[in-house]
This record gives C-alpha cells, sequence and structure tokens, in this order.
C-alpha cells in the first residue's frame, strides 16, 4: 500500500494547493467539547439526519422548527414518554414530514438515549470515550441502539456531533478499492476491519484525524 503522503500529495495537485485541501477538511472537537454536547440539540441532530435523508435538505431544515415544536424540543426524556395516541397525532400534524415509520423511529431513539445516558452519563461521553480506532466498532453500536441510523447515516451523525472517524462514501470507497485495501462496497465484518486497519496504519503515519485522512483520500480519487 501507498504512504499517505503519496496519496496527500495527489490529493493537493487535485484540490488545488497545500492550502484548498486544507480548507476541505472536516471540523474535528476534542474530547473535552464533546463531553459538553447538549443531549437534547444531539438528539435533535440526529433526528434531522434520520428525516432529511433522500430528501431536499433545505426543504428538511425550513420545517425544522415545527418538528422541534412537535417533539418537545427533542428533549430525550419527554419524547420516550409520548403515548401511542401521541405518535398517531402527528401523522396528522401537516408542519411535519408524516412518515411513520420515522416519527416511530424518534421515539425509539428517545428511549435508546436515555438508556445511553443512565449508562455513559451523556451521549458526549459516549462519543468522547469511543476510540477512532474502533470507529467501524461505533458505527456498529449506533446502529444497535438506534433506529434508521444504518448504512452511513450513523456516520454522518457521528460526523455532525464532531467526533473524528472516516465515513464510507462513494468516493472513499473508490479510493479503498483502488489502494487494493478490499473490494467492492465493504459491507463484510472483514472489509470493514481492513479499512479500520488502513485507517489506523495512515493515522499512525502521519498523525491526522481519521476524518481528515477520509476527505483527503475522497479528493485523491479526483
Amino acid at each position: 500500500m501507498i504512504s499517505f503522503a503519496e496519496i496527500r500529495a495527489k490529493a493537493q495537485e487535485n484540490a488545488g494547493g497545500a492550502s484548498e485541501l486544507a480548507a476541505r477538511m472536516p471540523d474535528i472537537k476534542p474530547d473535552a467539547e464533546l463531553r459538553k454536547i447538549n443531549p437534547a440539540q444531539s438528539f435533535s441532530d440526529m433526528s434531522f439526519r434520520i428525516f432529511s435523508t433522500g430528501l431536499n435538505q433545505t426543504m428538511v431544515r425550513n420545517k425544522w422548527p415545527a418538528f422541534e415544536d412537535a417533539f418537545h424540543g427533542f428533549e430525550p426524556a419527554k419524547v420516550a414518554f409520548m403515548s401511542e395516541d401521541d405518535i398517531a397525532g402527528l401523522m396528522d400534524n401537516p408542519a411535519i414530514i408524516r412518515h411513520l415509520g420515522k416519527i416511530r423511529a424518534t421515539h425509539h431513539n428517545a428511549l435508546a438515549m436515555v438508556e445511553l445516558q443512565k449508562e455513559f452519563g451523556s451521549i458526549g461521553n459516549y462519543l468522547a470515550d469511543w476510540p477512532s480506532s474502533d470507529i467501524i466498532g461505533l458505527y456498529e453500536d449506533i446502529k444497535k441502539r438506534f433506529k434508521q441510523l444504518g448504512g452511513n447515516s450513523g456516520p454522518y451523525f457521528v460526523r455532525m456531533m464532531g467526533k473524528d472517524g472516516f465515513i464510507l462514501t462513494a468516493d472513499v470507497v473508490t479510493a479503498l478499492n483502488r489502494l487494493g485495501v478490499a473490494k467492492g462496497k465493504m459491507t463484510s465484518k472483514k472489509d470493514q476491519a481492513a479499512v479500520q486497519a488502513a485507517f489506523n496504519a495512515w493515522h499512525e503515519e502521519n498523525g491526522a484525524p481519521y476524518a481528515h485522512l477520509s476527505r483527503t483520500l475522497a479528493i485523491w480519487t479526483g
């Protein structure tokens, strides 16, 4: 496997220079900031990710104040106590996106968030304590705990929170295929372990955040 220095050099060329490449790197929060994440805001962001999947994000964003009202400001404990009648009533609310599966997922996720807070103290602690050297493990755990966060929805939520980690976008998968890290869409546990090992090696090589390694790979593809 080629060194990441070579990959970064080509990515810089594709981006138009070192400063242009640096400007395209995602923001990452240190662990101390992750621990301060507001539970309601994180739950709101999680739910936004779920409801906006497959839709125009601007449209969903414009409706989000109505979602905040409908879901009690996304306070996990309040949403967790919503009844079946409350959930059914949301299907009559024209101000929100009336998708029963996603509405029910939001209720389930509130319950899961409350349990996570009991276990770790906060979602911020949960994210901060999980090592990026096993980010695949974090994505799997989120998929098990919460609904509608499979595929890249979970990883994008983690990125929204500012946690360091790579995302297997189409461009990143293309890069990893070209580099011979794994083949295909990399959905098997064997392939995902190989991907994690490759990112760990690159991180050890240059100390760059995993999210920056991921974005650099995407730009390297051209």
